[in-house]
């Protein structure tokens, strides 16, 4: 993509409604424009951020075993009312009538729907374990929407939904969608913590929660602080193991990490040494529950079992935010000149810069590195604009691509472009084709 074509509204000033850093540099990189309280628009960076974070939940969950499908946004209130959720579940859900006057919701989650869809077409043990997904926006009316895209009113999510024939096939499911989140976060540049949880009003007596250490966190967090040495990395894992899977669940988790919701003072300090003991702030990213048979002996969802009987299936949750963690690898991925975007979800993988627009040498040279590196499967953006060269740096420091290639006469005297990475501020001369080199190797783990 050129600069020049592209549609980029960045704001020299930072709008007065932003209370946090995410939300001040995505209105600042022009990533997203409030259309009313809660509720944003999704502009060209921040809407190619959102579908990079999108395809690694999704290529995690197909990795694990599991199947991806759509519900619908708006969903008939007669569920909720079968599963007892309509009335309890509050005034943050969007209640509506339809042209009918039947009564219609703007999903929260989709529990109701999903055990729906279960008991219309699964009837024999024979088809489970089955785990279905979707990536949907959602909606709850929070009564005071804040710190931008973190805690909107709606927002784009990954809801997961195992059903299992007994408990321990359940808690299977349920450590390999820890196991899949943790491979996700890690994609993304982000070290999320799992900690044990309060169920809400999805119910459920096992459930941990995802959370990011940031300042801006709206969790009390306690914890071991071991457990931020831990990284799953490159391992393999059999999602079929249930020896493995169990492994990682009991690695991830055996150490303390509490929100404030469970956290237990007297069991934090005889179980952790006090050198170890920390208190900090967490945004929650993901959630994975387990609740039995709640939903399924309220809907009857039930299978033929291999004695011939019908039981009800066990079920489970498990969500990621998929736009809330946006705002997440920014507050942990920032500093005061803007946004350093991790490779993997990074909107496009190097910036180019153009320090003499209009010098034949440097425009071919541009337009030459341009061509490659799409050849070599990246994409870049070319600040081909007819600005001064500091403003042009300020833009790509603003909007924090990783890699920046700089063009200008005095280098290519010498035959070299500069290669400068964001996150550490190093440049390095290399030979066009070096950079092109080196740029592909560092994007390769995450193509």
């Amino acid at each position: 993509m050129r600069l020049s074509r592209y549609f980029l509204p960045v704001l020299k000033e930072t709008p007065s409604e932003a209370q946090i850093v995410s939300h001040r540099l995505m209105l600042r990189a022009g990533m997203i424009k409030q259309a009313s309280a809660g509720i944003y628009s999704w502009l060209p960076l921040g809407f190619k951020v959102l579908r990079r974070i999108e395809q690694i939940v999704h290529d995690e969950q197909i990795r694990a075993g599991h199947i991806p499908m759509l519900m619908p946004t708006l969903q008939s209130a007669d569920l909720w009312r079968e599963s007892g959720r309509y009335d309890d579940y509050g005034e943050e859900m969007l209640r509506i009538k339809d042209r009918h006057g039947r009564d219609m919701l703007y999903g929260p989650t989709n529990e109701e729907l999903i055990t729906d869809i279960f008991r219309a077409h699964v009837n024999s043990y024979k088809d489970l374990p089955l785990t279905l997904y979707h990536i949907q926006w959602k909606f709850r009316d929070e009564i005071r929407p804040r710190f931008g895209v973190m805690r909107g009113r709606e927002f784009l999510m990954k809801d997961g939904y195992n059903f299992d024939l007994d408990k321990d096939a359940a808690l299977h499911a349920y450590n390999r969608h820890l196991v899949s989140y943790l491979r996700s976060y890690e994609r993304m540049g982000l070290q999320a913590i799992p900690m044990r949880a309060d169920g809400g009003p999805i119910g459920g007596d096992y459930t941990h929660e995802f959370l990011v250490l940031a300042e801006t966190g709206e969790s009390e967090v306690f914890y071991d602080s071991e457990i931020t040495d831990l990284k799953f990395g490159d391992r393999e894992v059999d999602y079929d193991s249930v020896p493995e899977c169990q492994a990682v669940l009991e690695e991830f988790t055996s150490r303390y990490a509490r929100t404030d919701e469970t956290h237990d003072e007297g069991i934090f300090n005889d179980q952790v040494p006090e050198a170890r003991r920390r208190t900090a702030r967490g945004i929650e990213v993901g959630q994975i529950f387990y609740f039995g048979t709640k939903y399924s002996d309220a809907m009857g969802a039930t299978v033929v079992g291999p004695d011939g009987t019908r039981t009800p299936v066990h079920m489970g949750s498990h969500g990621i935010g998929v736009s809330r963690l946006l705002g997440a690898i920014i507050e942990a991925n920032h500093d005061d000149r803007g946004i350093i975007w991790p490779e993997g979800v990074t909107p496009f993988h190097a910036a180019i810069v153009n320090l003499k627009q209009g010098d034949a040498d440097a425009d071919a040279a541009c337009d030459a590195l341009y061509k490659a590196l799409v050849a070599r499967g990246l994409e870049p953006l070319y600040d081909d604009r007819n600005e001064r060269a500091g403003a042009k740096f300020a833009t790509m420091d603003l909007i924090g691509l990783p890699w920046r290639l700089t063009v200008g006469p005095r280098g290519l005297a010498k035959g070299v472009v500069e290669l400068t990475s964001r996150r550490t501020g190093e440049s390095e001369e290399l030979t066009p084709e070096a950079a092109i080199d080196r740029l592909a190797q560092i994007y390769a783990a995450h193509m």
